[in-house]
């Protein structure tokens, strides 16, 4: 009988190293920053579990068109504009609490469907390249968003309320005050345990949507875009829909993008009128990739650990950075770089494994072909 083959001890290290990295990186800079923050252990778990409510729900959007093989979809800041654009109807009709959110979501659906279709509809036509494509079409829409909110808001698209249109009569205050609708979801079910508060309905709200993404995998179009994922040709030979399915997973992203930055808006009580949604997909991407997803794969847990370390990054890092270096500007700068970095690791690490398997898969066919070509030298040898 024989053993099954393991790999050495060192072998394995390596191969868990390379497959890590980047979370292995951000575990050796939190280490060094979090003692020579001098932050106590409670403010650090509080911001932590503020900012898990705050993010986590954005980070998750990016999994269904990850699924799908298209990647990471950096056009989820057309969901963040739709979020927003919800949020100053909100505002403007002077509706508050959880029911001003739930108006922005209404407000917010179907233009965030309509976005992730065209998004979808561009995506398809560059196969290969959706995710610089989706980086450049958030320029593009941002334009339009830009021209929406500085121009027709007031001017031909009706806003009631003067207190938040710029003096000219029309056009949206660059700073939009949250204040009917600020951390009402987050107070909704607030729980004091101990020093700490927890926003249950937040979390409650994000594990609900955990919860539709695992049974979302099971259900015929997670499993039409899971095979997607694996090999476009096959599954269009299977008689899947693939274009049509490769939409339907950004429409979904975008929808989802669209609640998340609402929920995160009403967590800050403010908004950056014409900014705020910018970084959206950075700060999102960076997370999922700190908790060792990949271009191709990503799962819940990697969204889980990927928001605590990134975040556990930025509190701890600037104090750290003011106290080594006489500059908390420094850490600031530092845990900027640190979050394109990971984005640009994480691009190149998959674009080098993509790279290895084609050559070993070229190497296992040339391997096959000389195996097959010495049998029939031996059968006419002994002819």
């Amino acid at each position: 009988m024989k053993t099954p083959f393991k790999l050495p001890s060192a072998a394995r290290v390596r191969r868990f190293a390379a497959d890590n990295v980047v979370v292995l990186i951000f575990l050796f800079v939190t280490a060094i920053a979090v003692p020579s923050s001098k932050l106590s252990g409670t403010y650090i778990i509080q911001d932590l579990l503020t900012r898990y409510g705050r993010n986590a729900f954005l980070v998750f959007s990016l999994l269904l068109p990850i699924m799908a093989g298209m990647g990471i979809n950096f056009g989820m800041v057309l969901g963040a504009m739709a979020g927003e654009i919800g949020l100053i109807f909100a505002v403007d009709q002077g509706i508050a609490g959880v029911q001003g959110l739930l108006y922005a979501v209404l407000v917010g659906a179907p233009i965030a469907i309509l976005l992730g279709w065209i998004a979808g509809q561009v995506l398809n036509r560059a196969r290969g390249r959706e995710m610089v494509t989706g980086y450049i079409l958030g320029f593009f829409m941002d334009g339009v968003y830009q021209f929406v909110v500085l121009y027709l808001m007031g001017a031909i698209i009706p806003i009631t309320s003067k207190a938040i249109t710029l003096s000219r009569g029309y056009g949206i205050r660059n700073t939009l005050g949250l204040d009917s609708v600020r951390q009402s979801l987050d107070k909704l079910l607030k729980l004091e345990l101990g020093s700490f508060d927890l926003p249950m309905a937040t979390y409650l709200v994000i594990a609900l949507l955990a919860i539709f993404i695992v049974w979302f995998r099971r259900t015929k179009l997670g499993q039409d875009m899971r095979a997607i994922g694996q090999d476009q040709t096959v599954s269009h030979s299977a008689g899947i829909p693939v274009e049509r399915t490769r939409i339907m997973a950004i429409v979904i992203s975008t929808l989802l993008a669209m609640v998340g930055q609402i929920i995160f808006l009403q967590n800050m009580g403010n908004m950056a009128t014409y900014n705020a949604h910018r970084q959206t997909g950075f700060f999102a991407a960076a997370a999922i990739l700190v908790g060792g997803a990949s271009v191709a794969k990503a799962t819940i847990p990697n969204v889980l650990v990927g928001v605590g370390l990134l975040h556990l990054m930025y509190i701890v890092v600037p104090p750290a950075g003011a106290r080594l270096f006489g500059s908390a500007q420094i850490g600031e700068y530092f845990r900027d770089a640190m979050s394109y970095a990971v984005i640009a690791l994480a691009l190149a690490l998959h674009a080098w494994r993509k790279r290895a398997n084609a050559e070993s898969a070229r190497a296992g066919l040339r391997g096959a072909a000389s195996g097959a070509v010495a049998p029939a030298k031996m059968e006419g040898g002994a002819e």
